[in-house]
């Protein structure tokens, strides 16, 4: 009977998932080269070929497809098994900005249970400034945040953040009037990023909507009430970046920073895991770029 690495098989299921070698060995903690050869082993030990490389992309073969959710199963099989007698269940306290985290954050819970089924997540979804806070009170064991200045240069720099100034692609500004805003209500940084763009280019403009989180917010542009200063990664669906077409000031990208205090080695592996999603998942959730290897 033929026996199967669970190594490669995790090895597998990682760069699947992240579509990167490079990301997988990132949130196994290992390297290139030694991911490669586990899934080479594994393929030989199968006789199918799982994944299909190219220069510029990784993507499953139709038999990785189809072996994909099998996979899945064994390494849920085997974390049950571990956990009846063997693991002591870890907590992660994480908070995470309202700015980075939108449609995508069912693909990053899914990385995290599938790196670690046993963990407790405990997330806390707020503005960077109350995320920050939280965390330098040691009331979280980790934060992703949006990094505004250069008061503070700890933490891991996980992806350069863009944003834009989302509307319906119908949304017109009427020349000689203000230009209708939808915001966070003071004092949230990206309102003031976005306001300070708009001044230094003596763009005239006015609040129409102010919202209480990044939902609303994103809510008021689909309606077509206004236009609202984004990350693109957050930017609901039916909206597009109007300010090429309307000659509105770029605005500039923010750096997305983990900032981690755990010592716990089952939550800095989650922790792992959570940064590697992070850096695969697309600028937006409508784009779908391909990822490199």
């Amino acid at each position: 009977m033929k026996t199967l690495d669970l190594e490669a098989i995790q090895a597998f299921v990682l760069v699947a998932d992240l579509r990167s070698f490079t990301r997988a060995a990132d949130a196994l903690d290992s390297t290139q080269s030694a991911i490669s050869l586990k899934l080479k082993r594994l393929e030989e030990r199968l006789g199918h070929r799982l994944i299909e490389r190219t220069p510029r992309m990784v993507r499953l073969s139709p038999k990785g497809e189809i072996f994909l959710q099998a996979a899945r199963n064994l390494l849920s099989a085997h974390d049950d098994a571990l956990a009846v007698l063997t693991r002591k269940r870890a907590t992660l306290k994480v908070g995470i900005s309202h700015h980075i985290v939108g449609g995508d954050l069912p693909v990053l819970l899914r990385h995290m249970h599938s790196a670690d089924p046993g963990l407790l997540v405990e997330m806390r979804v707020s503005s960077s400034r109350d995320i920050e806070a939280e965390f330098d009170r040691g009331t979280l064991d980790a934060a992703v945040v949006l990094r505004h200045d250069d008061n503070r240069r700890d933490g891991e720099t996980l992806l350069d953040q863009p944003f834009g100034w989302m509307a319906t692609p119908e949304w017109t500004h009427r020349a000689g009037e203000p230009l209708r805003l939808a915001t966070q209500a003071y004092p949230c940084r990206v309102r003031a990023m976005a306001v300070t763009a708009l001044e230094e280019a003596r763009v005239p403009w006015v609040e129409v909507f102010v919202g209480g989180g990044i939902a609303t917010i994103g809510a008021a542009a689909q309606a077509g009430l206004a236009v609202a200063a984004l990350a693109l990664r957050v930017a609901p669906p039916g909206t597009v970046d109007v300010g090429p077409r309307l000659g509105l000031p770029p605005l500039p990208s923010r750096e997305v920073v983990l900032y981690s205090s755990t010592s716990d080695k089952q939550v800095r592996a989650a922790l792992r895991t959570l940064a590697s999603a992070f850096r695969s998942a697309p600028a937006s959730v409508s784009m779908h770029a391909p990822v490199h290897a």
